[in-house]
This record gives structure tokens, C-alpha cells and sequence, in this order.
């Protein structure tokens, strides 16, 4: 008898879980989560999952390390259950860009986290739009860095006038070639200048944006300044009209009030991070839902079929 497909949704994006079980036309399995009032976590797998195949959503937002902790406690108990193979989705996979040594004496803290959570019993990994892609190589077990571009593209497309896709900064800018080519669109890049962390200045923009509508493409956005000001910088430089694109809505800090101060006519956003009520606060925010990819990714894995095709 074939091990049976089952979907476990952790406490940080249960919506998105719900959305992919609607998708793949199964129900989502029943799991206590709990937390004591000196806020250790519990948990119990609430249905038979010996032998099955089971996926667990869970964003590795904020809370940041209490959402790992209540991803780790899951694993183990579906380890202890004698589960036949279990996947960590982590559709926004936190700690990613803290890939190395920034100075003699820190950890590599994403390295951490994957040793982490290889040991608490994760057989794959599935993540959408990882920070830094050689983060696959600190698993030891296979790893699925899906792209939301597919999804993206499909809202961008409607955007109107003569486009250029722009990086932010150099280190984006293989995911902005790749949207540049898939909309037959110019490619700009803007030097940035870091200050401090999570503040930087955009300095000077490297090709044509004169006239054109420009779409800022990244893989988060988190206080937002770096974001902000590339928009500023683009319309210094003559772009008509500027959008945003990006995957992971981390939104912290005073992020929020600066995209909504912001030059952005447009904020196109993936629901790898649960807003809620936070689009209301910006109406130039569009979510779109990258469920369906999940669930294609989900499938394939589960029936042994190939998740290239997911590719971009």
C-alpha cells in the first residue's frame, strides 16, 4: 500500500497551508499546538501518520525562533510516529543572510539552523526564493529552492508603459536578469552603498531607465529602505513610473509606513509571510499566492515526479 500524502500546518501561516490543502483536494491533519504560560511549546500529532508521507508549512518568520522551535518539536514527533518521510516546507526560510563570517568571532548562523533542523528529523527541504543559493549546500539532505518568479510574472506583465527591471543592489541581480528575460525587458542595477545594517544608501543607477516604467525586483523587503530609496533614485534618473516586486514581506520595523510614503505607484508581494491586516495599512500592496506552486512542488515530490519543471 502506498504511504499517503498529508499537509501539517505550524502555528506561523496556517492560511497558506489551508490554501494548498484546497488545491491538492485533501484535508489538512489535525495538530495540538499549545504554549504553557512560561512559554515552552506543546505539541501532538492528532491523527495515525505511520508510513505516510507528510509536508509541514511552516514560515520561519517573526517570531523567528520560536516558529523554528515549533517546526523542530513537529518533526520529532512525526519522527516518534513513525512517519515514513517527512518535508519541512519553509516557504521563507529566516537566518538565510547570515551565510558567513562577518567577523572573527560570529557564527554562520544559517549553517546552524539547517544542522538544527537535519537533526530534529527533516528528510527534505522545500523553500521558495532562498537568500543566498549555496545555503542548499549546508543540508544534508535535498533541498527544493523553488521561484516565485512564475507566480510574479503574471502580475507583471499587466504593468503598463515600456519596462526595465532594476536590482537593487549587484547581489540581486541574476533574479533580476531573470525577470528582465522572461518580459523581454532592459536590466538596470543600482550601486548601493551600506551604512549600518538594515540602512543603505542608493547611489547611482547603471543603465537606461529614462522614460520607462522601472520594477524593482528582490527576494524581501524588510525595513524597506533599501527599497525606498531605490525608487527615489530611479525618478531622479528619469524613470516615469516605479513598481516593486518582491517574494518575502518581511516587513519590520518601520517598514510599512515607508512603503506607503513611498514613490511606488504598485507593492506586488507573495504570501510566503501571512500580512493579515497589515495591507490595509498600504493600498498600493497586491498579494499574490504562491499555494498552487507549493502544492505542484508537493505533489511531484510525493508521486516521484520530476519539480524541475517548477524552475524558472
Amino acid at each position: 500500500m502506498a504511504d499517503k500524502l498529508k499537509i501539517i500546518s505550524g502555528s506561523s501561516n496556517p492560511e497558506l497551508a489551508w490554501s494548498i490543502c484546497e488545491i491538492l483536494g485533501i484535508e489538512l491533519t489535525p495538530v495540538l499546538l499549545e504554549t504553557f504560560s512560561d512559554e515552552e511549546i506543546r505539541i501532538e500529532i492528532q491523527d495515525n501518520v505511520r508510513g505516510d508521507d507528510i509536508f509541514i508549512i511552516q514560515s520561519t518568520c517573526s517570531p523567528v525562533n520560536y516558529n523554528i522551535m515549533e517546526l523542530c518539536l513537529l518533526m520529532d514527533a512525526l519522527k516518534r510516529s513513525s512517519a515514513r518521510r517527512v518535508t519541512a516546507v519553509l516557504p521563507y526560510y529566516g537566518y538565510a543572510r547570515q551565510d558567513r563570517k562577518v567577523s572573527p568571532r560570529s557564527p554562520i548562523s544559517a549553517k546552524m539552523v539547517a544542522d538544527f533542523l537535519c537533526c530534529a528529523g527533516m528528510h527534505r527541504l522545500m523553500t521558495i526564493d532562498m537568500h543566498a543559493g549555496q545555503i542548499q549546500g549546508f543540508f544534508n539532505v535535498p533541498v527544493d529552492n523553488l521561484f516565485a518568479a512564475p507566480v510574479a510574472l503574471e502580475y507583471l506583465r499587466a504593468v503598463p508603459g515600456e519596462i526595465v527591471i532594476v536590482s537593487p543592489d549587484a547581489g540581486g541581480v541574476e533574479r533580476a536578469r531573470a525577470y528582465a528575460k522572461r518580459l523581454d525587458a532592459s536590466l538596470a542595477i543600482i550601486d548601493k552603498r551600506r551604512d549600518r545594517p538594515n540602512q543603505a544608501t542608493a547611489m547611482n543607477v547603471i543603465g537606461d531607465v529614462e522614460g520607462k516604467t522601472a520594477i524593482v525586483v528582490d527576494d524581501m523587503i524588510d525595513t524597506a529602505g533599501t527599497i525606498v530609496a531605490a525608487a527615489d533614485v530611479l525618478l531622479k534618473n528619469g524613470a516615469v513610473d516605479v513598481v516593486a516586486c518582491a517574494t518575502h514581506p518581511v516587513l519590520s520595523g518601520p517598514a510599512l509606513e515607508r512603503l506607503r510614503d513611498s514613490k511606488f505607484s504598485q507593492i506586488f508581494l507573495s504570501d510566503t509571510i501571512p500580512l493579515g491586516s497589515k495591507c490595509e495599512a498600504c493600498e498600493k500592496i497586491h498579494i499574490f499566492s504562491i499555494a498552487g506552486l507549493l502544492a505542484k512542488a508537493i505533489n511531484n515530490t510525493h508521486t516521484e515526479s520530476s519539480v524541475s519543471e517548477l524552475f524558472v
